[in-house]
């Protein structure tokens, strides 16, 4: 009977944290939602840090009450090695879509056209998905004939793949910091050695040369 017990209570304990599980992930946000004010003049660009071999896919649009004339805008997203991923000018709405190739900030900038610039600030609305948030599950959902607890779980497993490939880059983030901040230690060890070097140098050099000065005057 006591065997029975602990069963029943591990099935339970496991069915709970299910249950947990499913919940905060149904109830977690699938992508930032994000509004700009793009001024007149200038530039008004949004960045996110995201690792390599990540899905982003991202829809912009132009949110304007006067729906006779909707300014038009362009739009550019840059990597962090500064390669060009979209680009598109003369747009009221566009979408761009790529999968990281390098770790990094990725940058997307928006801008009013010329023949808008008068018409004051402009307000975009940034739909910014990445990783799990990105993958279409409805389609995932129809090409395997999934639905249900088993879509939710394919969902919860994504998640935490998503999580273990985010501790990973973390866990290489921190060891390339600390690789940087033991070199720099290091540069600095031996800046301040050469420093105290050149000091002891550059003191003796004196000494000896007053001590010769005062000789030929007969000082001492």
């Amino acid at each position: 009977m006591s065997g029975n017990a602990k069963l029943r209570r591990l099935v339970m304990f496991q069915a709970v944290l299910l249950v947990v599980l499913m919940l905060a992930l149904s109830n977690a946000p699938v992508g930032d939602a994000i509004w700009l004010n793009v001024p007149p003049t200038g530039t008004k660009c949004v960045s996110e840090e995201i690792q390599s071999n990540v899905v982003v896919l991202s829809d912009y649009v132009v949110v304007s009450d006067d729906h006779g004339h909707v300014p038009t805008i362009s739009a550019k997203v840059t990597s962090p090695y500064g390669n060009n991923l979209h680009h598109k000018e003369n747009v009221t709405h566009g979408q761009f879509a790529f999968t990281t190739q390098e770790g990094g900030n990725y940058l997307a900038c928006f801008w009013t056209d010329s023949h808008t610039r008068g018409a004051g600030e402009v307000s975009v609305n940034i739909e910014w998905k990445t990783g799990i948030a990105a993958k279409g599950w409805e389609s995932v959902a129809r090409k395997e004939k999934i639905e249900g607890v088993e879509l939710e779980l394919r969902k919860l497993e994504g998640a935490v793949e998503a999580i273990h490939e985010n501790l990973l880059y973390l866990r290489d983030r921190e060891a390339e910091m600390r690789t940087t901040s033991e070199n720099t230690n290091s540069r600095v060890a031996w800046f301040s050695i050469m420093s105290l070097g050149i000091c002891i140098v550059v003191s003796g050099s004196q000494i000896w040369y007053l001590k010769r000065y005062f000789q030929k005057k007969k000082l001492i």
